[in-house]
């Protein structure tokens, strides 16, 4: 019996040792299978689990003023993505989400169960960090965060037109923005991280392709001009109940454009709000009949060519012209009248005589090399070449209106860079938005010396006490420049009782330094002429041009120097 019970037990232990033997051949042959034969799809999976390959989001370049004043630049913020299979795990916890988010929590879920097959969506973009700190707390299975950058704009409506403004993604829509796109925008890089279960990073694994910053672009503009352009303007287009208006400030020197601004505005930090109507650049894009403003060209041209000669008298009795079918018309009888008060008192008969006589081959030169119809290249998106017909195909009357502004079209752009020929002994300067080193870029010829000294002469009595722009004086600087009142196009012909108001100008006379053009589109207050609308926001804006760059007073009488010194205030 005993005998017995010991090869029961030896027997036991057999099995025990056999049992014990097998299971840790499996067990080694599980580890062989796991380690080795298995090791890349394992480590694969696991990787696919934790490590991610994420886009590593390149910085935006700056966009700035002449003087470094940000304009445009971007700020992290945070986003909110996930892998909705894994977040729909926890459903119970989507309305915690949800709330934070101020989100439906029924629309959330909608959106995870339609994309459930896939391992990345975005929940919500660019959050601001605090918002973005109670997202992380919650820690939600599935859910992370990931750094991107929002555009901000500093000076909001006051620059938006020229900088625009790009879309969630960083892609310009307008103006700069869109102009310069590639040279902002940099590229992206990428980089492998590690992530906990709830998807937040712990650490990088390493860089694939690292991210290059863009370029920041300086711009010509300076943002105290253009903040005190952008608000006489507006006050202009409020107070003369008008649809909109345009104002171009230009060094008549360098070609650098100190401030464009328009109206309507619209604010670039609120893209919910944006229309389409409100975001145009309308100083380059929309084109008008000019009117009055063209009649230094009609003057200077019949000067060049011999046509008159600067003392001639001409006889605009009794004070309407005919045609052919069309009578020109001045406001009344201006009689006898030289070139001066042909200017100053804006004579559209005196203008028509001018620019009968005058061969259409030399009208036609001088506009088309003032900048008339044609880009002037200074890189804004939809910048409007305006229209200049070739001079054969002009008939008498089409050669008429043109010598007081109609029968062309041009953008305020092109007003200011015009007359910049005025300022520059006969030279058209080219104009330019973006500082660029070594832009060589050379002025144009425009009438001689002589020619253009002439007809400064002259438009300074526009602003003097028989002109029709006295409001566009300023206190201890000589004034010139030239008022337009056109009417506005209409099906079969010109609008009664629509007009534009215009006025260019440039100080100070002596030695001048800025061009500047005011454009209010359809005043509709009763008052219309551009003398009184458009001059008094020239006045403004170039008063404080002058003082901010420390131009010289050239007109200091005993009340001249007076008042300019009130108006300049104490000085330290």
């Amino acid at each position: 019996m005993g005998a017995l019970k010991r090869q029961v037990s030896h027997w036991r232990l057999k099995v025990l040792a056999a049992g014990l033997l097998a299971f840790t051949a499996l067990l080694l042959l599980r580890a062989l299978d796991l380690q080795v034969l298995k090791q890349d799809f394992l480590q694969g999976q696991g990787e696919a689990r934790q490590v991610r390959t994420i886009i590593e989001p390149a910085y935006r370049g700056l966009i700035t003023d002449r003087n470094g004043e940000p304009l445009a630049i971007s700020g992290p913020v945070e986003t909110v993505w996930a892998h909705p299979g894994e977040l729909l795990t926890a459903a119970h916890r989507l309305p915690e989400l949800a709330r934070v988010l101020e989100m439906e929590t029924a629309v959330l879920r909608a959106r995870l169960e339609a994309r459930a097959d896939r391992e990345f969506i975005y929940i919500r973009r660019q959050l601001p960090p605090e918002q973005a700190q109670q997202v992380a707390a919650l820690e939600l299975p599935g859910v992370a965060l990931m750094r991107e950058f929002r555009r901000y704009y500093p000076h909001g409506e006051a620059a938006a037109h020229i900088v625009g403004f790009t879309d969630i993604d960083e892609r310009g829509q307008e103006g700069m923005e869109l102009a310069f796109d590639g040279w902002l925008s940099g590229r992206p890089g990428s980089k492998r991280i590690l992530r906990d279960r709830h998807g937040q990073k712990i650490r990088d694994v390493a860089s694939l392709l690292p991210a290059h910053d863009g370029n920041d672009l300086r711009l010509t503009i300076d943002q105290r001009l253009q903040y005190l352009a952008y608000r006489e303007l507006k006050a202009a287009v409020q107070s003369h109940d008008a649809l909109g208006g345009s104002a171009v400030l230009v060094d008549a020197r360098s070609g650098d454009i100190l401030a464009m601004v328009n109206q309507p505005g619209f604010n670039p930090n609120n893209r919910a709000e944006l229309e389409p109507s409100m975001t145009r650049n309308r100083a380059a894009t929309d084109t008008l009949e000019p009117g009055s403003v063209i009649k230094p060209f009609t003057v200077a041209v019949a000067l060049e060519t011999g046509t008159v000669s600067p003392d001639v008298m001409l006889d605009t009795a009794p004070g309407t012209l005919r045609v052919g079918r069309h009578t020109v018309r001045d406001i009344r009888n201006f009689g006898r009248i030289d070139l001066t008060t042909l200017i100053s008192r804006s004579s559209n008969v005196g203008s028509t005589q001018l620019a009968l006589e005058t061969p259409p081959a030399d009208f036609w030169r001088m506009l088309h090399q003032a900048g008339f119809g044609r880009s002037l290249g200074t890189g804004l998106p939809g910048e409007a070449g305006g229209v200049l017909r070739d001079f054969p195909t002009w008939r008498q009357v089409e050669q008429a209106t043109l010598g007081y502004g109609y029968g062309l079209s041009v953008t305020p752009l092109h007003l200011a860079a015009a007359y910049t020929a005025f300022a520059n002994d006969g030279y058209r300067v080219p104009l330019r938005l973006v500082e660029v080193a070594g832009d060589e870029r050379q002025p144009e010829p425009v009438m001689r010396a002589d020619t253009a000294h002439q007809l400064l002469a002259m438009m300074e009595h526009v602003t003097g006490p028989e002109g029709t722009a006295q409001q566009a004086q300023i206190h201890g600087y000589r004034v010139a420049g030239k008022t337009g009142t056109s009417h506005k196009a209409a099906a079969g012909g010109y609008a009664k009782d629509r007009y534009y108001s215009a006025f260019v100008g440039l100080a100070p006379v002596s030695n001048p330094r800025f061009v500047m053009a005011v454009v209010i589109d359809e005043p509709g207050a009763g008052v219309y002429y551009g003398g009184a609308v458009a001059a008094p926001v020239f006045a403004r804006v170039m008063e404080s041009a002058l003082r901010l760059f420390n131009e010289p007073p050239d007109n200091l009488g005993e009340h001249g120097l007076r008042m300019a010194l009130e108006r300049r205030g104490p000085t330290s």
